[in-house]
């Protein structure tokens, strides 16, 4: 991974998680989706005010843990990741996405680390995460990191592993 730090985002950083998680949305899910539903997501999450509003509430309870953003030393963002523990015991991922050139670079599992130990300082002993499909791009990764099919949810699938 090199010398990216993952770290709590910070409000002048709202642009860029916006922007690195829209284009996630874009680059990962528009062949499996179609462009009206990511557009939708992208609307929906990736509102600039309402980054900073996130970013502004870190802590806020354990349903919200907050924004972590994994960046450069001259503070390019590279990755973001959020995360909550809304349910006694059972962490849950919100987010996490890496810039799709800097992928497969460690980024993605130094923010999935983080989000593990805040979660785990919050009391979680499991971690959730859900997808919206079997075919979801980020599956293989969370294979990789002991996840597994959990229940099914509304729009897809939950996947979970103990923390």
């Amino acid at each position: 991974m090199g010398h990216v730090a993952v770290r709590p985002a910070v409000e002048a950083e709202a642009p860029s998680v916006s922007r690195v998680m829209a284009d996630s949305l874009r680059n990962g899910y528009l062949p499996l989706l179609g462009k009206s539903e990511v557009e939708r997501l992208v609307g929906h999450y990736c509102s600039l005010s309402r980054i900073r509003t996130e970013i502004g509430a870190p802590g806020s309870g354990p349903g919200w843990l907050g924004w972590l953003v994994a960046v450069e030393p001259g503070g390019v963002v590279l990755g973001a990741a959020a995360g909550g523990v809304a349910q006694a015991g059972a962490g849950e991922v919100y987010c996490l996405c890496v810039n799709a050139d800097r992928r497969r670079e460690g980024i993605g599992s130094a923010l999935l680390e983080a989000v593990s130990e805040q979660q785990r300082g919050a009391g979680a002993g499991r971690q959730l995460i859900s997808l919206r499909s079997a075919r979801d791009p980020l599956l293989p990764f969370l294979d990789r990191h002991g996840f597994r099919p959990s229940e099914e949810a509304p729009e897809g699938m939950r996947y979970a592993r103990p923390l």
